[in-house]
Order: C-alpha cells, then sequence, then structure tokens
C-alpha cells in the first residue's frame, strides 16, 4: 500500500513538479505571476505548455480542457486531444502556450443572465496560474476564468479572483499602518463537506431522487437521530471503503482530505480538508463533490448533497471557515490577550461592520431552492445573520463599547477528574451550533451555505464587504504614527462596535425569542430565496462591487437573473415531478389497496354476514377520505403551476413559488405521507425512510 506522501499531489501540477520540470529562469517567472501577480508572457507560457504536456503525457493524459466553473455553480469541461496529425500519415502530440493560456467554448449555452444573447456564441476561458492544473481521469484539466466575447465575467472564479485582490490590497494597507512587515494577504478557507450515501437500488426506485435531489414524499423514519448514535460512530465497512478510495484520489488531486466521520442524521457524513488559498480551496471543494459522486457506483451507493433530500431528519450544510492570511500570520488570531492585540481588534471590526453592513448579500449568497428547507429548522442556522463572539471577545467588545476596563478571564485548564487523563487549555470561544457566522479561535465559520452550493459567492462577498471595512479604517488612519495612530485606532474601533454592536448574538438561534429580537434590533429575516434575492440589485450592492472593481452593475444583474431562473426552473421540476408520482404512482396504489380492502370486505360478509369489520371499514373510510384530499391539494397545485408559468417576471414568478406554490406543495405532501401509514407495504409503491437510511 502506497504512503501519502507517495501518492499525495502525484496528479497535480504543483509548485514542486514546476520546479522539477521548468528551466530556472521560467519556473520564477511563473513564480512571480502565481505569488506576486505579475504579467506573464507567451514565450513563457510556451515554455510551461511544453513542460505541462510532457509531464501529462507521461501520467498518462490523452486530452486537455480547460475546467470552469460557468454560472451553474458547478463545473465544466470540453477535452481536446493532444493529438496532431501531420502531412506523411504520422501524429505527434502538441499543447501550446496560446492553447494553455485561452480556450473558445460555446458561451451560449451556459446561464447568462441576459449578458450574452443565445446566437451569439463566442465566450473565452483564461489561464488561472494561481490555481494547479491536475489530471483526472486521462485529462489534463487546467483551471481557467470564463468570461463573454465582450469581457463580462460569465462564472464563479473571476469575481472570487478579483474580490481576493480588493482585500488583499485593503489589508496590506492596514498592515502598513502598524508597521508590519507582511507577506500577500490571502482569503484561506476550510470547506467541510456533509453528504448522505445511499442504497443505488433504492434510489433508482425514487423517481423523486433521481429528478430533484430529494424526497418529495416519505413519513418520518420509526427511528431517525433521536437516539444520536450515528454522530461520530462506527462507520460501516461498505461506507469506510467508499471514505478510502475517495482519499485516495482526491490525495492524488491535491486536495487536503483530512477529517470524515458520520454526521448526526442517519446514512449523512462528512469530509473536511486543511485550509488553503481560497481560490485552491474552492476548486478543491468542486473536485471532491464530484468525485464523491462518481466514486459511490463503486460500492453500489448513491451519494446525496442536496441540502434536504430527507424531511424530519438534519439536512446538509457546507461550512465556510473563511479566515485571512500575510504569510504565516493568521489576522484573526487574537493572540494571549485580545484586548491588547490592536491589530486584531481591528480585523475583528473590520469584520463585525462588513457583516452588519451586508447581512442580507451574506444571506442572499446562501440562498437556494434546496436550502430555503434547511434554514430556520433547528439544525441548522436561522435565515438570520448574526455573530458570534464568545465570552471572552464578548466581553472585549463590551468593554470597549462600554468605555470600561476589561480583566481577562486568562486561559483557564481544564480538569477532567480522572488522573490518566490529560488537562487541557480552553480555547478563547466556544462553539455556537446556532449561529450563522461564529468565531472559532483564529477564524469564521459561515454555517449557512448549502451542501450543493458553490462556496465563491459567499466568499466573494466576504472578501469584499471585508475590503470595505478595511479601506474606511485606512483611509481615516493614513498619515497618523505612534500614539496618535494607537489613540485613532482604538476610537475608530470604539464608535464602529458601538454602531454595528446590534449584529452580536451569542445566544441560542434557535429559541423562538431570537426573531422577535432580531427584528427589533433591525436585522433582515429572510426566509426564502423569493425574499432573499433582490438586495443583490439593490444600489448598495452595485456601489459595493463597482467601488473594488468585483463585479460590474450588468454582472451583479447578470448573476442575479440567473439565481432567480435556476430557483424558478428547479421548483418547476419539482411541481411536475410530485404532480406526476401522485397521479401515477401513489394515488393507483392507495385505490388499489382501498379496493383490496373493499373487496375483503364483500368477501368476509359473504361467509359471514354478522362479522365485526369495523376496523376494515375504517380504514377504508380513511383511505378514500385520503385519496379525496390528495386529489384536492392535486387540482390546487396544478391550477397554481399552470398560473405561475405564464407569470413573466422571474421575481413575481419566485414570490409565487415561494409563498403560494410551496404550501400547497407541503399540504400535498402531508396528505399522501399520512397514507403511507395505512397503506400495506406490499402496495407503497417506493422505498420509505426506514428502508431508505438503514440500509445494510
Amino acid at each position: 500500500m502506497p504512503r501519502i506522501s507517495d501518492i499525495y499531489g502525484s496528479m497535480v501540477f504543483n509548485e514542486h513538479t514546476m520546479q522539477e520540470r521548468l528551466p530556472s529562469a521560467t519556473y520564477k517567472q511563473l513564480m512571480r505571476t502565481i505569488k506576486d501577480g505579475a504579467p506573464l508572457d507567451l514565450d513563457v507560457a510556451n515554455v510551461v505548455a511544453h513542460a505541462m504536456k510532457e509531464w501529462a503525457i507521461e501520467k498518462g493524459a490523452t486530452h486537455y480542457t480547460h475546467w470552469f466553473q460557468p454560472l451553474t455553480g458547478i463545473t465544466s469541461e470540453k477535452h481536446d486531444s493532444f493529438l496532431d496529425p501531420m502531412p506523411d500519415g504520422r501524429a505527434i502530440m502538441s499543447f501550446s502556450g496560446k492553447e494553455l493560456i485561452q480556450g473558445e467554448p460555446d458561451a451560449s449555452s451556459f446561464p447568462s443572465g441576459g449578458l450574452r444573447a443565445t446566437f451569439e456564441a463566442r465566450g473565452y476561458t483564461a489561464w488561472d496560474p494561481t490555481s494547479y492544473a491536475f489530471i483526472k481521469d486521462e485529462v489534463l484539466c487546467i483551471p481557467t476564468a470564463f468570461c463573454s466575447y465582450t469581457g463580462e465575467a460569465l462564472d464563479k472564479k473571476t469575481p472570487l479572483l478579483r474580490s481576493m485582490k480588493a482585500v488583499e490590497e485593503q489589508a496590506g494597507r492596514v498592515l502598513d499602518l502598524f508597521g508590519d512587515e507582511h507577506d500577500r494577504v490571502v482569503p484561506t478557507l476550510g470547506a467541510e463537506q456533509e453528504y448522505f450515501l445511499i442504497s443505488e437500488e433504492d434510489y433508482k426506485k425514487r423517481l423523486d431522487l433521481v429528478l430533484t435531489g430529494r424526497t418529495l414524499f416519505g413519513y418520518s423514519p420509526c427511528k431517525g437521530q433521536e437516539l444520536e448514535e450515528h454522530y461520530f460512530g462506527a462507520i460501516r465497512p461498505t461506507v469506510n471503503n467508499y471514505m478510502k478510495e475517495l482519499d485516495d484520489v482526491l490525495w492524488k488531486l491535491g486536495v487536503s482530505a483530512k477529517t470524515k466521520h458520520n454526521e448526526v442524521a442517519p446514512a449523512q457524513h462528512e469530509l473536511a480538508p486543511i485550509f488553503a488559498n481560497v481560490n485552491r480551496a474552492i476548486d478543491g471543494n468542486l473536485l471532491t463533490m464530484e468525485e464523491m459522486r462518481l466514486l459511490a457506483s463503486h460500492y453500489g451507493l448513491v451519494c446525496l448533497q442536496h441540502e434536504k433530500p430527507f424531511e424530519s431528519i438534519n439536512g446538509s450544510g457546507k461550512h465556510n471557515n473563511w479566515s485571512l492570511s500575510a504569510g504565516k500570520k493568521n489576522l484573526f488570531d487574537p493572540g494571549e490577550n485580545p484586548m491588547e492585540n490592536l491589530r486584531f481588534l481591528v480585523f475583528l471590526t473590520g469584520v463585525i461592520q462588513a457583516v452588519d453592513e451586508y447581512q442580507e448579500l451574506l444571506r442572499m449568497t446562501a440562498a437556494s431552492a434546496g436550502n430555503d428547507h434547511r434554514l430556520g429548522a433547528n439544525e441548522a442556522p436561522p435565515a438570520i445573520v448574526s455573530i458570534f463572539l464568545g465570552d471572552e471577545l464578548g466581553a472585549v467588545v463590551d468593554a470597549l463599547v462600554e468605555d470600561h476596563d476589561y480583566t481577562s478571564a486568562d486561559r483557564v485548564s481544564m480538569d477532567l477528574g480522572v488522573d490518566v487523563l490529560p488537562n487541557f487549555l480552553k480555547d478563547n470561544s466556544d462553539r455556537n451550533r446556532t449561529s450563522p457566522f461564529a468565531f472559532t479561535g483564529n477564524k469564521f465559520e459561515f454555517r449557512m451555505p448549502g451542501s450543493e452550493q458553490n462556496l465563491s459567492d459567499c466568499d466573494t462577498v466576504l472578501n469584499t464587504a471585508m475590503a470595505k471595512s478595511l479601506k474606511e479604517f485606512a483611509d481615516q488612519m493614513e498619515g497618523l504614527e505612534g500614539e496618535a495612530f494607537e489613540a485613532a485606532a482604538i476610537d475608530y474601533i470604539k464608535h464602529t462596535l458601538r454602531d454595528h454592536k446590534r449584529i452580536i448574538f451569542n445566544g441560542d438561534g434557535y429559541s423562538d425569542e431570537w426573531p422577535e429580537e432580531a427584528a427589533r434590533r433591525g436585522l433582515a429575516n429572510h426566509k426564502t430565496t423569493a425574499d432573499a434575492l433582490p438586495c443583490y440589485v439593490s444600489e448598495k450592492s452595485f456601489e459595493l462591487f463597482e467601488e473594488f472593481g468585483v463585479l460590474s452593475r450588468a454582472e451583479v444583474q447578470s448573476r442575479y437573473e440567473v439565481k432567480l431562473e435556476k430557483y424558478n426552473k428547479i421548483m418547476n421540476i419539482e411541481v411536475r415531478t410530485m404532480k406526476r408520482l401522485v397521479r401515477r404512482d401513489y394515488l393507483p396504489a392507495i385505490n388499489k389497496f382501498a379496493a383490496d380492502i373493499a373487496r375483503h370486505i364483500a368477501e368476509v360478509e359473504a361467509v359471514l354476514p354478522d362479522a365485526d369489520l369495523t376496523c376494515q371499514r375504517e380504514r377504508l373510510r380513511k383511505l378514500l377520505a385520503g385519496a379525496a384530499e390528495i386529489n384536492q391539494h392535486l387540482e390546487k397545485l396544478h391550477t397554481l403551476h399552470y398560473a405561475s408559468r405564464e407569470v413573466v417576471d422571474q421575481q413575481e414568478r419566485a414570490n409565487m413559488n415561494a409563498h403560494q406554490i410551496v404550501p400547497v406543495m407541503d399540504d400535498l405532501r402531508h396528505a399522501v405521507d399520512q397514507m403511507e401509514l395505512i397503506v400495506e407495504r406490499e402496495f407503497w409503491p417506493v422505498p420509505t425512510y426506514n428502508e431508505i437510511l438503514f440500509y445494510a
């Protein structure tokens, strides 16, 4: 069995491989591009392309692709072979610098939100040298940005890279004020990925899972997660073998898969990597999701990444652990005494200001049809954005805001009361699983995103909003030195925290009182995607993105349109699937069982006229009443569905889907699920939760 150190990154054209394969001058020039943002000329690109091709062919690659992230949120690739036919009938393998730097996929078939007309097909992919190329399935994959013929960004990566540049520039200005020698400031990310694994046989029998990624029907299982035995429990052998192969594949691709375990819900699991540059981390997460889906079939399993595949048990999130680093310095590390760490307090204040000012934008990034079923369900954060700081930092903020002395509690040694167990030091903050944005020692954990989502959206907003906060600080402080700077910085921190303290909440986000308290504070509570999206096209949003060159007004508008259209299309698919399943599967099964009971009653009465058939008649009555209720909800859903398709304005259609259609879908689901309790198992047309979630 190969060692991890031998296989890790073996399929990646990383810095180590570049240093081995490239001439010294070329390597240095490429590193200046990667690490300092220096432009890369075509001569250097040609040398890199040749070395990359030779390395890839040695690894078994026959094709290359520009691997990019269109506005669908997933990845796309078009494979071209290295083959170059010669006039004499032979062929050579070639790959030029131009082919490395630029590709030309069809831009008309990807969502553009109006940036491209269907008949205008030209689009470009551009090599992102800051994210390493890798080999997947005998294809050299080159991470790229994707833009239109007229230059607008058509992808998730481009605005992310722009936001990284914005926060780096502003953070650098702040560090210069402190006289800190520093490397480039880079946002970092650790993306915890939750997912479900179920039997492939059960999956094939559930059309709702196949078409929508979630079960549109299903009564809660007799046993769910109430015993709390699955979380961190022993991993079943089939799943463990799957996880082992997944680790091997990801390690070869340079994805630092670190932690794996069972999650809270039955059949639910999690994978967490080591922190990385946010750009590479998101590329790695998208690769992880893809490999999770592909490898599951090797074990007769299917990987579900929907935010809420099963009602009544926990859904799946993707925790976005975000921080800022300058070389080896973590700018969110409080140090031994956070009250005395002025630099940390400046960056902490910047985050608090950014999240409060742009809470609606941050909520918007986690909005999706799937995540609407997860947020606020006492399993995930509520739809209200707030920040958890913990006792110590909370006390620091209180002291600053209220202008009184602060006495550090110091780090407390925990004695576990057993001699053979070591004592250990408490962290400076506890964990708050109900908080959507929690400080967890030296990073912030944004818990709102759903498991299926591309984290570029939320990190683009975080980076840009943080750049805005840091810019305001630097603009006011530049020109000040020594004690004057320190006094002005502390004064700035105090009044900024006073202005934005409302966003800090260290309590229970699941409590009934919190929404009321949040409303009193003036915090937004957008419970649905339809409610959350309009802030994207507010003047405040346009100004933020335009100020830092992250997105133009047209690019923001296009993304809003894409998100709206996607939400409405998903809702249309779910409604159509729901109607078909009721008409062709559930109602026929209910009616067939009702007829069987009626036949049984008639047969018994023919033999024993005085027989007590009260139970059978009551069951038949419930079945017929249930079928009638189902038909009633079905007709109402059908009417609303067709009315919604006539609504031209996408926001109005989204509002109708969220506030009129979803409640009827819930009613229809409830009516069908009640019948699952009555109909005999041999008549029920699909595997139930009891069977799906507790496979051998």
